[in-house]
């Protein structure tokens, strides 16, 4: 082949090139086009692009000239390059250009595979993609260039995921993981390359690998496109998870003679990673394992499973005993636990002493010398196992306990948490069959996180439903949801959850159970030593050696360093316990001390965090335990963070449970961080249960309140209509109420939903009259945010003017008070006015200082805003690839804080730059998703944005089909006065 584009260029064979940049673009551009003309004006847009000199065809012309001569110097014919008054072009023979060398060979490979010859066609495609040597045409950075190329890299993309799926069909897995996962590191963004490296891991049986990496592609997905996976990954993840890909089953285990070991279950699920450290620990001397775990953990069939897979290295004997350290037996003595083990080994009943002692030393008698393995299950107590534990290193002991047992010398700890959410599907498919989780495979997953993940949990309900065919697995998840006791659907004969937790309730000290009864009143999944506190009433000292103890009676998990959390049922089990009658005094005393914790925590850090309302937060007395309060209120948002799911479900549990007050109250203490967060579902839930609170007690300011804040929700939702509805009904209440600050408060709230939704002259009135009131209050903070806000409607409606001078006022108060923050948002929207106006390196250097405060300060729609508004400086500036960066970063932010319309501004931005990077196909797709989102959420704006975007990504191909869609983003952008709409004006006349 005399020309290669395949990689960089080549030209004559060999390693041989053009090294003169414009000649590199004008033999690529033909070579691109081989066999045909290349215009002359095609030529000078790829070579010069926007800026080309007025000798430009007189310089094109030299650079055919220089190429003329380089193909001399190669033995090329110099005519290879034909000229003509319409352009250029080049001549070449069927072999001489690797480009068309390659369409041929996937053009045969596919008649190959069409035909059935998959081997043929392997070969095929083979042979075509050995040609590639990298990017196509690697190192030449014109935009028309790399566009065109573009369009080979994915060429060459296509056929290896064709060749792939060929090969898959001849059994290839194996060879194919690494050039797969290799390939789906450069292209993290397509399906098909990701659905294929999970075929191809879960046909080596990897399934666990093929979820992670379906996992990781959900996350990319959603992070950098803002979707969700397609619906054939989505059907390929469900297959993993049924089991119905691998097509090479796990090397069965070699098997020992059973001596006493039980028998290793078949059903044996997950723990892979552990029993891999253990068999490793094992193999590197470790001799004594200990294994812990909250009841129904699987301890006993992990230690069974073990043993089993290591029983051929202790030849000797494999022993195993039940100690009952947590049963309805009495815990059996070491003397009654050796004279057991003494039977096993064969010791006449008449050669066993009385005397514990003597006992003791026949055994370390017996097991001298031998190779042995020994099973110590259900454990009390570390006295209770290290008389049993045989001198030297021949033998292996597993020790099972739901208590950690640290006076056990040389004892490795292992601590066994529940099975993760794939290992439970497939525990259970095991149980009830796999073919009924394939057909229900949402239920299944429900049943098992209602399961809590627990293998003996999700033994039993799988045993229900294996004796009962007609059930579906989505009957037993909803009697699982709905039954007022949940533990009592985990009962099957003898075998019970409750009855097992129970155990290890009896197993702790009469206050520690009392803090654990309390401890199930705590709805959020963790909680740390000062909860415990407040619910108690102890000291927090006292309080953290509750917690110790219930730590190692594994009835609570410590997740990290002073955080705990209760498995669901063992919480189910916990709050059976403190419903009992006889705790109600205790019960309501422990609520209402874990909600003033909470309610004095979040109204402290608020006052810390809000701009200008936090005089609307509640005036509380002095909190009953400072001692648990101030230390965490240095905490800030982390706390709020940490606490999330917790608030939220302290608010209902307020209103249940007859505590109004803290109810509406604690709704508006975690408003800011809940806005600021973009947890909106929760501020939404928060506020309509205080507002319903409210309304019950007939007090109309704090009606009035959660009105306001309940709406600022909808407000970023972009639910403008709801938004603007509610905060109407707020500020009829306040006006009434005489309540100066509330109302201008409200007005402001009011003005930024009208300028959202594009109604920019009413949102104007608005926010000047809140402007107005608090001058007149002689209110500088809530000024200065009037005029953050006023100077942003009036940017997006293109009174740049008027937006710079208002800009220059509230830099000026923002300087005057101090505020980072402030400060922070007044330069970010001067840098937005600055760049409309078209000074676009004052723009930049604003911008780009008013995102280190907004950094600083922590607010993630800020920093979108302006990712967003310096991307598209970028973009303007010729560099799409870094804008693109900017607008992934910049969702990533909106997604963040849960503003759906900036998400749609975001990704209509995203798709702007990647049309300019060449990539017309990508950015249509993603301008309609937005168009749809858009239209769903009443968005005209980013509707509008959309349409015109879409229009940009036809025009070219097909100018009649963008006319349609501007003509729509006109009539959007005149209805909302939108100064965008004459740029749209301007392609229209375009397209004449």
């Amino acid at each position: 082949m005399r020309f290669g584009i395949l990689g960089p260029l080549r030209v004559g064979g060999g390693e041989s090139t053009v090294t003169a940049g414009r000649d590199r673009i004008v033999l690529a551009m033909l070579l691109l086009r081989a066999g045909r003309l290349v215009p002359v004006d095609e030529l000078v847009d790829a070579v010069w692009e926007d800026r080309p000199p007025a000798t430009a065809r007189a310089q094109l012309q030299t650079c055919v000239s220089r190429l003329r001569r380089r193909f001399t110097e190669l033995e090329l014919a110099p005519d290879l390059i034909v000229t003509d008054p319409a352009g250029y072009g080049v001549r070449t023979a069927p072999t001489d250009l690797d480009a068309e060398v390659f369409t041929r060979g996937v053009e045969a490979a596919r008649a190959a595979a069409t035909a059935g010859r998959l081997v043929d066609a392997r070969a095929e495609f083979r042979a075509a993609l050995a040609l590639w040597r990298g990017p196509a045409l690697g190192g030449i950075p014109s935009r028309s260039v790399r566009r065109r190329a573009q369009a080979l890299d994915e060429q060459r993309l296509t056929a290896l995921e064709e060749c792939v799926d060929v090969e898959l069909r001849l059994g290839r897995a194996a060879e194919l993981i690494g050039e797969l996962a290799e390939s789906l590191d450069q292209h993290p963004v397509r399906e098909r390359l990701r659905g294929q490296l999970m075929l191809a891991l879960s046909a080596v049986g990897r399934q666990a690998d093929a979820l992670a990496v379906y996992r990781e592609g959900r996350r990319t997905y959603a992070d950098e496109l803002g979707i969700e996976p397609g619906a054939e990954l989505q059907e390929l993840h469900q297959r993993v998870l049924a089991g119905d890909l691998a097509l090479a089953g796990r090397e069965a285990r070699p098997t020992a003679p059973v001596r006493s070991l039980p028998r290793a279950i078949g059903d044996f699920t997950g723990r892979q990673q552990t029993m891999a450290r253990l068999v490793k620990e094992v193999e590197a001397g470790a001799r004594i394992q200990l294994i812990d775990g909250m009841a129904g953990s699987g301890k006993t069939t992990l230690a069974v499973h073990l043993a089993t897979a290591l029983a051929g290295d202790y030849p000797d004997a494999q022993l195993y005993i039940d100690l009952h350290g947590h049963s309805e037996r009495t815990p059996l003595t070491p003397a009654a636990a050796v004279a057991t083990l003494l039977r096993q080994l064969g010791v006449p009943a008449e050669r066993v002493p009385t005397s514990q002692d003597d006992r003791l030393a026949l055994w370390r008698s017996e097991l001298a010398g031998r190779r042995a393995l020994l099973v110590l299950d259900n454990a009390a107590t570390a006295d209770q196992v290290t008389p049993l534990l045989p001198n030297g290193s021949h033998c292996l002991i597993l020790i099972t306990s739901r208590r950690r047992l640290v006076g056990v010398d040389e004892g490795r700890p292992s601590s066994l948490p529940v099975l993760d959410s794939d290992e439970a599907v497939e525990l259970l498919g095991r149980v009830v069959g796999m073919a009924r989780v394939a057909a229900e495979p949402e239920a299944a997953t429900e049943v098992v996180r209602r399961c809590g993940h627990l293998p003996l949990a999700i033994r039993l309900a799988g045993a229900r439903l294996a004796h009962r065919p007609h059930w579906r697995i989505a009957d037993l998840a909803e009697r699982l949801t709905s039954r007022p006791d949940p533990l009592a659907e985990f009962e099957v004969g003898e075998r019970s959850v409750g009855r097992a937790f129970a155990l290890s309730y009896a197993q702790v000290s009469p206050v520690a159970q009392r803090a654990f009864r309390l401890l199930g009143l705590h709805p959020g999944v963790r909680f740390d030593t000062p909860v415990a506190a407040a619910l108690t009433g102890q000291p927090l000292a006292k309080a953290q050696d509750l917690l110790d103890e219930l730590v190692d009676a594994n009835l609570v998990e410590e997740t990290e360093p002073g955080r705990y959390r209760l498995h669901d049922l063992v919480r189910e089990y916990a709050r059976t316990l403190v419903a009992e009658p006889g705790w109600a005094g205790e019960r309501r005393d422990g609520i209402e001390g874990l909600l003033d914790h909470h309610l004095h925590v979040a109204t402290a850090i608020a006052r810390t965090r809000e701009l200008s309302s936090s005089y609307s937060l509640a005036l509380l007395p002095e909190p009953a335990r400072p001692d648990l309060v101030l230390p965490i209120v240095g905490q800030g948002r982390g706390w709020f963070d940490d606490n999330l799911a917790a608030l939220t479900a302290l608010v209902r549990l307020a209103e249940t449970e007859g505590f109004p007050r803290h109810c509406w109250q604690l709704s508006r203490a975690c408003w800011y961080a809940q806005f600021e967060g973009g947890h909106l579902d929760e501020l939404v839930e928060t506020h309509m249960v205080g507002l319903r609170v409210a309304e019950e007690l007939g007090d109309e300011t704090a009606m009035a309140m959660m009105l306001n804040y309940l709406a600022s929700a909808h407000y970023r939702l972009g639910r403008f209509a709801e938004s603007n509805r509610l905060m109407e009904r707020a500020l009829d209440v306040y006006r009434r109420l005489g309540l100066q600050s509330e109302v201008r408060n409200t007005l402001g709230n009011l003005g930024n939903s009208y300028v959202a939704n594009g109604d920019y002259r009413r949102g104007r009135e608005c926010l000047e009259a809140a402007a107005a009131l608090a001058r007149r209050m002689q209110e500088q903070v809530p000024l200065a945010n009037n005029l953050n806000n006023l100077a942003m409607a009036l940017l997006l409606w293109g009174r740049y003017d008027e937006a710079l001078r208002t800009c220059r006022r509230h830099l000026a108060l923002a300087r005057e008070l101090g505020d980072l923050r402030q400060i922070g948002n007044a330069l970010g929207h001067l840098g937005m006015t600055r760049h409309r106006l078209g000074d676009g390196e004052p723009a930049r250097r604003l911008l780009r200082f008013a995102l280190r405060l907004k950094r600083k300060a922590g607010n993630r729609f800020g920093e979108g805003e302006l990712l967003n508004e310096i991307g598209v400086l970028e973009r303007v500036a010729g560099q799409p690839d870094h804008a693109a960066a900017l607008h992934r970063e910049a969702l990533v932010a909106m997604a963040d804080v849960g503003d759906r319309v900036g998400q749609c501004a975001t990704r209509n931005l995203l798709a702007r730059a990647m049309l300019e990077q060449g990539d017309a196909a990508s950015a249509l797709d993603l301008h309609r998703r937005v168009l749809d989102d858009a239209s769903r959420l009443g968005a005209r704006n980013e509707k509008a944005r959309a349409l015109e975007g879409i229009a940009r990504c036809l025009r070219v191909t097909d100018p009649t089909a963008a006319r349609a869609p501007l003509e729509q983003a006109l009539a959007l952008f005149r209805q909302i006065d939108s100064p965008e709409r004459h740029e749209v004006e301007r392609l229209l006349t375009e397209l004449g």
